[in-house]
């Protein structure tokens, strides 16, 4: 989006929590129970932490591709990374089985060019593959990256005024989503969708250990009941697929991840 301002990428440099977010992603798309060898894109590369974890992944080969607009990474070896101006793709049509864009498309721009993110992720995806897709809520109590109460509740002219005046910035570059506008989004570029957020929390909480008693309260409620919060959930998690057949061997009427081979 031509706005005037450069975007920052806002890169995670935390390795320990990059290996925590790849795990729960690995989870989530189960890829360690798919055929070897299995060909993985991650756009968005950052700190490399991620694209690293999969290229070393034990008991499967994981072929791994990364791009980004710039090149923060810490970890290198692996992979194979590229580095790109904009949304669109190096790679050829139906080139992957997983296609990771975590916390990616807040940041590509407005309503267009987030549509052409996820055009270029159907692009390149493979008939049978996974889109695993994560974006902050717009409706979250704390905005993550420039960490201020309500900043995205705002209406979209008043966000830059807000973040001059508490000092944190001179522009909001990010366009954190709703679940609505993020699942038109989604059937705007040909994809079918599944909010898996409650597996994505529940994940969460594995791996990361005891969160205090709020979340082993949360954690100990059925998915029906968790279902009915999803509009909370700091993180909107989905898989996206060519279609809706193949998103019903991997995910449960309720977004519940099920352990099927695939």
């Amino acid at each position: 989006m031509n706005d005037g301002f450069h975007r920052q990428p806002h890169a995670v440099l935390d390795l320990p929590s990059r290996g925590q977010k790849a795990e729960k992603i690995a989870m989530l798309t189960g890829i360690r129970r798919m055929s070897s060898p299995v060909s993985l894109l991650e756009v968005g590369t950052g700190s490399g932490g991620i694209a690293h974890y999969f290229a070393h992944l034990p008991g499967i080969k994981v072929d791994v591709d990364a791009v980004d607009v710039v090149d923060s990474r810490l970890l290198h070896d692996g992979y194979r990374f590229t580095r790109v101006d904009d949304v669109l793709l190096p790679f050829g049509d139906d080139s992957f089985d997983v296609v990771i864009s975590n916390h990616v498309i807040e940041h590509v721009g407005d309503r267009a060019q987030q549509v052409s993110h996820l055009r270029e992720l159907r692009r390149v995806l493979k008939p049978g593959g996974i889109v695993y897709l994560a974006v902050p809520n717009r409706w979250m109590l704390v905005e993550p990256h420039y960490r201020l109460r309500f900043l995205s509740w705002l209406p979209h002219r008043l966000r830059t005024p807000y973040l001059r005046l508490r000092g944190r910035g001179d522009y909001y570059d990010c366009e954190p989503l709703e679940r609505r506008e993020l699942e038109e989004l989604a059937r705007e570029a040909g994809l079918s969708y599944r909010n898996i957020s409650v597996s994505g929390f529940r994940a969460t909480l594995a791996i990361e250990g005891d969160k205090g008693p709020l979340a082993r309260i949360l954690h100990a409620m059925p998915d029906r009941v968790l279902s009915t919060l999803e509009s909370a959930i700091p993180t909107h998690i989905y898989l996206l697929a060519h279609d809706e057949a193949r998103l019903a061997t991997r995910v449960g009427v309720r977004g519940a991840v099920v352990d099927v081979d695939l």
